[in-house]
């Protein structure tokens, strides 16, 4: 999603909590990965792959200029012959350990399965984050967490270009020109998208 159209959303949804809460996740994020240089894992449940994610992570990197937000999607099924970026299976997560970031994207309960790896993650020293449906016990594992109920005016895929656009936002300037220009262009939307100021 590009730097207006973040902009759009974000405005349609001035007033609520997401917004906010997407920049404080996006901070956890980052604040995890860019110090240890990447290792971000970014896997769904065994229905949900967050391959969209993915793509706006990386999209962001490189925008942003940190490489370490990159993810490795991580797969619960790998089909025979897929490209070396689709082809990382759960067992990545039972080699996850300190200085390394797993991502749990779980618009649903995850399978017992997948829960017992981010558990051994975690207890190998891996930080968990999850954009997860409120689940206590995802939640539990995770050290941060954003929650997207059914009952919430917004939906998972939504609140997902928030975190990664606000991942890319909040980084450091890159070397070159092409991170300020993305700065202005979404300052320049959310000027023209803001009310006109009161007059009194």
């Amino acid at each position: 999603m590009d730097a207006v159209r973040v902009a759009l959303l974000r405005e349609v949804l001035t007033g609520t909590e997401w917004p906010a809460a997407a920049r404080r996740f996006a901070g956890a994020l980052r604040s995890s990965v860019v110090p240890h240089g990447g290792g971000l894992l970014l896997v769904g449940t065994a229905v949900y792959e967050p391959w969209h994610l993915a793509a706006h992570l990386v999209d962001e990197s490189t925008w942003s200029g940190l490489p370490e937000l990159t993810p490795t999607l991580v797969r619960h099924r790998v089909e025979p012959g897929a490209p070396a970026h689709l082809a990382v299976g759960l067992c990545r997560i039972e080699a996850a350990g300190r200085g390394e970031t797993l991502l749990l994207v779980a618009p649903e309960r995850p399978g017992a399965g997948l829960l017992e790896r981010v558990h051994d993650a975690r207890r190998a020293g891996a930080t968990v984050l999850s954009l997860d449906d409120g689940d206590p016990e995802v939640r539990g594992l995770a050290h941060e967490t954003l929650a997207v109920t059914r009952s919430d005016d917004v939906d998972l895929d939504t609140v997902q270009h928030l975190v990664s656009a606000a991942a890319g936002e909040n980084g450091a300037p890159a070397p070159r020109g092409r991170r300020r220009f993305r700065d202005r262009l979404s300052r320049l939307a959310d000027q023209l998208m803001a009310p006109p100021p009161a007059r009194w």
